[in-house]
């Protein structure tokens, strides 16, 4: 028994370039930064029972690559020694589909960013690093609690008939065809709420693959909604925030946000025709859920902390045969991507001439006739997947998708986190959730599979998913048996934990920051396209209501000069008796930045305010902050402000 728990809690900006930087998620070349709706964020927490600690990051990100985890484990050691490590440390990713990419060390994840981004990269390690320092001041005594509940309307099933090819008994498990499971982490300090942890089953993807402003998603939003709008979080100003809130990710493989089910579209499919309106409805509806689970009633947590890591090579992993589902045991593959991969999913259709499916003839042909052929171990892992590139082979040229990852197991109290690199559909994050309480003997609901951690391998199916070949069976990088050895390995560090022996630590992935390349054009110097930069093009109208939009231009120069993490390209400010008063910036969502290239070398920022409903009648103004290049390379910053309107 321990003392009890203590936590601490933790909030920074991560937001990277925000102008000509691929976006990480869809995989369009064509999706380039060019401005910010929503700042990312990461969002930490540390627990402590006893001697006992483990520090939880959930990042506003696509993914959570091996390369950030590196170096934040890197510079942990070099601040905190051995406090926070390998085995205790767990960062998630909210998997948002609209933040700038670049920051992988694995060259498939840069595709669309002309290679490595270091200012993206240093963006998100130093502000992860930032919450987490905030985290570990804030250190202190706490009581943890943990409801659950159920979420109907966030999320729907976007490869049913996948689903309808697991057995009855698992798909009966999941009404709907979704996992409606809404898990809160209470954290409370004196009786009051300062923390909350929710984990909730649904895609990243309200925003489309044709949206080019940086956005947190729904899940981002749900986290605003709560700090931001109904606690008054300050996140620029705000040192100590009342109540810091972050919304992480489960088994959300096959599950979408987009309830309306429009295949094969660029534009959104639900709830409405608005990407931006189904990303407030769908994250607040995640919010009531967790808002409801807030006020329930629930007994503290017993101050119990352990964890479990181990690395695997799934690229060659013999899998036993309890774990396979034939009786039989069989090999993991080599990383192989595929044709139905490279189609994309109905809410993000990918390349031209794939489909989803086993419908790929050529490439069918061609995997039977030479990769099958040539190799039975290929074709013991793979088939029916009709093989496009072989990863394994150009892995040894360059790196290109992570083979040997960290596979993890946390208990808090009696929440226990199986932390996985990846996507994990419903059924088969049952199927590891149901092997681990067996272990441990804990209730199923206590067993979460925490997905998006610490590195990524694309997919994790069922076999019997697999033989459908959709997107999410394509995508499972290392075959049909790749569930079985994540249920294998969990399935271990269970059997440890309850044995109380350390976990054995595996192949650990290789260190591949020498391997960073950028082969894009950088941004050139900026020169002002009409005056000087900062120069109000378009002023504001001369009044305003509730409702109404304020659309504003100025003379700007490229954004990636300085992402200015913490700080805001703008601010919606209100002339008070004491001054200026900035009443929104480019963190709210009543704001949207665009920024436009003018020439080779100009840049043109547009900045619009929906007035809200509650705003104070007044006078305002709108201001943008810059930085502009010169020829030499040196950077001015410049400020620019628009002529006073009313809102009344």
């Amino acid at each position: 028994m321990t003392d009890g728990w203590r936590a601490g809690r933790g909030i920074a900006d991560i937001t990277g370039e925000a102008a000509e930087c691929g976006m990480l998620g869809y995989g369009k070349a064509d999706q380039q930064t060019a401005g910010i709706h929503l700042r990312l964020r990461s969002r930490a927490f540390v627990f402590e029972a006893g001697a006992a600690r483990l520090l939880l990051v959930i990042n506003e990100m696509a993914l959570p690559m091996e390369s950030v985890t590196q170096e934040v484990l890197r510079r942990l050691a070099d601040r905190y020694g051995e406090l926070y490590r390998e085995d205790n440390l767990l960062l998630a990713a909210t998997h948002t589909h609209c933040g700038p990419g670049g920051y992988s060390h694995h060259a498939t994840y840069n595709s669309n960013t002309g290679g490595f981004r270091s200012a993206t990269f240093a963006a998100i390690v130093d502000g992860t690093m930032a919450a987490i320092a905030h985290a570990h001041a804030d250190l202190a005594p706490v009581e943890l609690r943990l409801c659950q509940g159920r979420l109907h309307d966030a999320s729907t099933n976007r490869s049913p008939s996948s689903f309808d090819l697991d057995p009855p008994e698992d798909r009966a498990h999941f009404p709907g065809a979704i996992d409606a499971l809404s898990t809160l982490l209470r954290i409370e300090r004196d009786g009051r709420l300062v923390g909350a942890i929710n984990w909730f089953a649904t895609h990243g993807t309200s925003m489309t693959n044709t949206n080019d402003l940086i956005s947190s998603d729904n899940k981002g939003y749900a986290a605003y909604h709560w700090e931001r709008l109904v606690a008054g979080v300050d996140y620029r100003w705000g040192a100590d925030p009342d109540v810091i809130t972050a919304f992480a990710q489960t088994n959300t493989g096959d599950m979408s946000p987009n309830l309306n089910h429009a295949p094969d579209r660029d534009a959104t499919s639900g709830p409405t025709e608005n990407e931006f309106e189904n990303t407030r409805l769908i994250g607040l509806r995640q919010y009531d859920a967790a808002a409801a689970l807030a006020r329930a009633d629930a007994t503290p947590l017993e101050a119990v902390l352990d964890s479990r890591m181990t690395y695997v090579d799934l690229g060659d992993l013999e899998v036993g045969a309890e774990f396979t589902g034939d009786g039989r045991p069989h090999r993991t593959g080599p990383a192989v991507a595929a044709a139905a991969q490279f189609a994309g999913t109905d809410e993000g259709p990918g390349f031209t001439g794939f489909r989803q499916g086993l419908d790929n003839p050529v490439w069918n042909a061609l995997s039977r006739g030479l990769w099958y052929r040539a190799s039975r171990r290929l074709r013991e892992a793979h088939e029916p997947k009709a093989v496009v590139l072989p990863a394994w082979l150009v892995n040894k040229m360059h790196p290109m998708v992570a083979e040997r990852v960290p596979v993890h197991l946390v208990r808090i109290g009696r929440l226990y986190l199986i932390g996985i690199p990846g996507e994990v559909t419903v059924v088969a994050g049952l199927r590891l959730r149901r092997a681990v309480a067996e272990v441990l003997g804990a209730e199923l609901d206590d067993v979460l599979v925490a997905g998006y951690v610490n590195s990524y391998i694309h997919y994790v199916t069922t076999p019997e998913e697999y033989d459908g070949q959709r997107y999410e069976a394509a995508s499972t990088m290392f075959g049909r048996w790749e569930l079985g050895a994540f249920v294998q390995t969990a399935v271990g560090l269970a059997r440890a934990m309850v044995e109380g022996v350390p976990a054995p630590a595996g192949p650990p992935p290789p260190d591949l920051s020498a391997h960073t390349r950028r082969w894009g054009r950088p941004p050139t110097y900026d020169e002002p396209t009409a005056g000087d930069f900062g120069r109000v093009v378009l002023e504001p109208g001369a009044r305003y209501q509730p409702g109404s939009v304020v659309t504003t231009i100025f003379v700007g120069a490229h954004l990636a000069n300085d992402v200015r993490r913490g700080g805001t390209f703008l601010e919606i400010q209100r002339d008070d008796p004491q001054g200026w008063t900035t009443v929104a910036d480019d963190g709210d969502w009543s704001t949207k930045l665009h920024w436009s290239r003018i020439g080779r070398h100009g840049s043109r920022v547009t900045i619009t305010w929906d007035v809200p409903p509650d705003v104070r009648p007044g006078w305002y103004r709108v201001r943008y902050a810059g930085t502009a290049r010169a020829r030499d390379g040196t950077r001015t910053d410049f400020v620019g402000a628009t002529r006073e309107f009313a809102v009344d």
